[in-house]
């Protein structure tokens, strides 16, 4: 039996007719390798642009925010895992073409909304369907914002990149053996944040959880990297609260939260602590 190679995500998953990936959303249908999910909205809402998090691209307004199912990696702590684990038979959707999107976020301008942002659930993996509504959203003047893991390959982010107008790329932690405990590899990530933020505005998130992420060592090599990419660019340190299946750690002390910030603030202008 023939199979077919996504070479979206590095995960390259290879799929006979009929077979589903990894992650839940992209699977052999017809002999190509289709979106399962292209269009299938499971959550969407009006959202200050600050709680993606956002905090220096168009501050105050807000954005049309949608998201799908499906997830490239497997993060036992996922705060969404309600849609991001879930398959199309397990989620509740309703389908909304582009157009149809496009129209909704510039109806809601004079309500503040600026674009549309593809978050919730791993929007990537969805690649066909923000390509789409991304190129028809800057045909309107829209803006588009990306939240997402940055799990992806190099080619398919560099053909999205000049319809994406800001991302927040989550960097889970920085060592190896953490993006192997989620499913995926540190360099891919890392190389995605240099990408975009050659093309965009990017900010980055880092859920800091208590003996998997959270010594001053790691906090230190991450800053100075994201420095040398360039130290403008906005870090945000978030707090763990006990959820899905990582409920065995306790909540991020704020006074250890506190302390990292100050050391990335040594190679970074801006630093935020999130969820406090």
């Amino acid at each position: 039996m023939s199979r077919l190679t996504c070479e979206l995500c590095p995960r390259g998953c290879a799929l006979a007719e009929g077979q589903i990936g990894f992650c839940r959303a992209r699977g052999n249908v017809d002999g190509s390798i289709t979106a399962i999910n292209y269009g299938l909205v499971t959550s969407l809402a009006l959202d200050p642009i600050e709680k993606k998090p956002l905090y220096r691209f168009y501050p105050g307004s807000k954005i049309l925010s949608v998201g799908s199912f499906g997830c490239n990696l497997r993060c036992r702590f996922c705060q969404n895992h309600e849609i991001s684990m879930a398959d199309a038979e397990r989620s509740f959707t309703r389908s909304i073409r582009p157009a149809e999107l496009v129209e909704m976020a510039r109806s809601l301008v004079p309500s503040g909304n600026i674009g549309i942002a593809y978050t919730y659930n791993e929007p990537l993996i969805g690649y066909e369907y923000v390509r789409d509504c991304a190129g028809l959203a800057q045909k309107e003047g829209l803006k588009n914002v990306l939240v997402t893991n940055g799990y992806i390959c190099e080619k398919p982010l560099r053909r999205l990149l000049p319809f994406i107008d800001a991302l927040n790329i989550d960097l889970k932690a920085f060592n190896e053996d953490f993006y192997k405990w989620v499913g995926g590899d540190l360099a891919t990530v890392k190389r995605s944040i240099e990408l975009s933020a050659a093309a965009s505005h990017v900010e980055v998130t880092t859920l800091v959880i208590p003996g998997k992420n959270d010594s001053a060592e790691e906090i230190r090599s991450l800053a100075q990297w994201l420095s040398a990419v360039d130290p403008e660019i906005p870090l945000h340190l978030t707090r763990f609260f006990p959820r899905y299946q990582l409920l065995d750690r306790e909540t991020t002390p704020l006074e250890k939260l506190c302390q990292l910030a100050d050391i990335a603030r040594e190679y970074l202008r801006y630093v935020y602590l999130g969820n406090c």
